[in-house]
């Protein structure tokens, strides 16, 4: 392959934007950020939902564009997707954005997209900037697998229900978080999923942009992180592996085998346990006095 197919000298030409739906991603802080197809979305668009107008207004102006806009936040998602539904059965070309980042992602345009979807019409995405994958890709934790969770509850007794829930989690971990909340956010986190390796990402691709790593205990008590401005994401690494013991198995085995045969407690058991189901099958019929 020559240098010039691995690197063309131009940008291929725009192509025709057909009628639809377009989930356009908008920079989360440095302009430049924005992608061809998304400036090619946004110069046709005949309508342009946007999560607040006044940023979008904005934001088009940066590139020189102008567009229809119409208001859809969490009041006004539902007669946007009547609009939005509308407009592209006749034929149509509707851009759907947040204030920054990629859309359906923590914002009210999942109800425009199920709209469309449920009409027949098409959707379609326009990859670009996400403070998810840019956290996720910055913190230098495992990203093989991966739960978004995005906003934990404003209270701590939400907060510490949901991290109850994601204790036995063994992926990373994304959220998103406020600077207000954010030293109580991760107290609570320090507490329920203990000394996991963790980073706090703020402002990314803008000027102040910062990464903070360390444990949660760590990063808790971190006085860098009191009540920090800007948008904040926050990482946490998957926690250790506990492996199951031969009492812990037989326990769970006894339990299964008053409910199933051998075989099959020995597939819920190992599911459970993260054990090899061969053995626990052996050991079935060992508790049944067959082995």
């Amino acid at each position: 392959m020559t240098e010039d197919a691995l690197f063309p000298p131009t940008a291929p030409p725009p192509r025709r934007v057909s009628a639809g739906l377009y989930l356009v991603s908008t920079p989360i802080g440095n302009l430049r950020d924005m992608t061809l197809r998304a400036l090619d979305v946004l110069a046709t668009a005949d309508l342009v939902l946007a999560e607040d107008t006044r940023v979008t207004a904005k934001l088009l102006a940066a590139y020189g564009l102008k567009a229809r806009l119409e208001r859809c936040d969490d009041h006004a998602s539902a007669r946007a997707a009547e609009i939005a539904v509308e407009r592209v059965a006749d034929g149509g070309v509707v851009a759907l954005v947040s204030d920054a980042g990629t859309p359906m992602v923590s914002d009210p345009g999942f109800v425009v997209a199920r709209a469309m979807i449920a009409a027949g019409l098409a959707v379609h995405p326009i990859p670009g900037a996400s403070s998810l994958l840019a956290a996720l890709v910055l913190s230098g934790l495992p990203a093989d697998h991966v739960t978004f969770v995005g906003f934990l509850p404003a209270k701590s007794a939400g907060r510490v229900a949901n991290l109850n829930e994601l204790k036995a989690a063994r992926q990373t971990l994304v959220f998103f978080e406020s600077g207000p909340r954010l030293r109580a956010s991760l107290t609570d986190m320090a507490a329920v999923l203990g000394p996991r390796p963790a980073a706090v990402c703020r402002e990314l691709t803008k000027l102040f942009e910062t990464c903070v790593r360390g444990t949660l205990d760590e990063l808790a008590t971190n006085p860098a992180l009191n009540a920090p401005k800007g948008e904040i994401v926050v990482v946490v690494g998957p926690g250790d592996v506990e492996v199951a013991s031969a009492a812990d198995a037989d326990v769970a085995l006894t339990e299964a085998l008053t409910r199933l045969a051998p075989g099959e407690a020995a597939s819920e058991v190992a599911h459970a346990l993260d054990l090899p189901r061969k053995a626990l099958y052996r050991r079935a019929l060992e508790l049944q006095g067959r082995g």
